[in-house]
């Protein structure tokens, strides 16, 4: 279960607060956060956003004798997520996303920093069509990747709207100003540095762990208030990975993390 706080204000800040539990067969994974986003308008054609964001993960293991999991057991990341946003036309915007990343298991180094981000350009061809194209360095598949990104944004009526593409996909419906009902498809991953090599068999050696998966779940958000939110969400997660790693992003050991169910209880503060 996730349960999520999300306190935002009309003066341009917002605060989300996260626990998050993925329970499967050998291996349940726990994840507390909390994330601080400011934004506002420089003026009528450039927008700035950035977010600072600290995440805990920690391990669980199934009484299955893995030689490694005594320690590796917590890790902990650190992000400030730069997005500018520049409007070329009337019908054209560039987003610019700088993604500074700083993930380790307890020891903080000068190696443990990455530098994400990238590029994105949206074209409306009017109100209800919008197509997305970029290119980004991202860690979806567990590691450090330059790829493309892409979406195609429909709204169908005044009510629903479905936008598909990589790495999310979504569609939305609201029957009501207080309901709103959504299914999402989304890649997504990460990778820690280890706080010195693990030698694998004797023979190889690890210096990194590495997280990836698939996730499609549904969402149903109840509006209860102006200000209050509240949201039930379940789904499952596909193709599941958490690996041990060399610098290249190399499988040196694999835990055979099974793919499993997500439950999200979510509880949102608006201002």
């Amino acid at each position: 279960m996730i349960p999520i706080l999300n306190a935002s204000a009309q003066s341009g800040y917002s605060l989300e607060l996260n626990i998050k539990t993925q329970p499967t067969e050998k291996i349940t994974i726990n994840e507390t956060g909390i994330g601080v986003t400011f934004f506002g308008n420089i003026n009528s054609k450039n927008k700035i956003t950035n977010t600072i964001k600290y995440k805990n993960t920690g391990i669980n293991y199934s009484l299955e004798d893995y030689d490694l999991q005594n320690n590796l057991n917590q890790f902990t990341g650190f992000e400030n997520d730069f997005e500018f946003s520049h409007q070329l036309t009337g019908k054209t915007k560039l987003n610019l996303e700088i993604n500074p990343t700083v993930n380790f298991e307890s020891n903080l180094g000068i190696s443990d920093i990455s530098l994400l981000g990238g590029l994105e350009m949206h074209h409306s061809f009017n109100r209800s069509n919008t197509i997305s194209i970029g290119v980004k360095r991202m860690t979806l598949f567990g590691k450090p990747e330059i790829l493309p990104t892409f979406s195609f944004y429909h709204q169908i009526n005044r009510n629903a709207f479905v936008e598909a593409g990589f790495p999310n996909s979504t569609i939305s419906y609201s029957n009501s100003a207080r309901n709103s009902f959504s299914f999402t498809n989304s890649f997504n991953g990460n990778f820690y540095n280890l706080d010195s090599p693990k030698i694998i068999n004797n023979l190889d050696a690890a210096t990194k762990v590495s997280f990836s998966q698939m996730t499609s779940a549904l969402e149903y958000e109840r509006n209860m208030d102006s200000n209050w939110f509240v949201s039930l969400k379940g789904g499952y997660e596909f193709n599941k990975k958490y690996n041990l790693t060399n610098n290249s992003g190399d499988s040196k050991f694999d835990f055979k993390s099974t793919n499993g169910y997500i439950f999200n209880l979510g509880i949102k503060y608006k201002h």
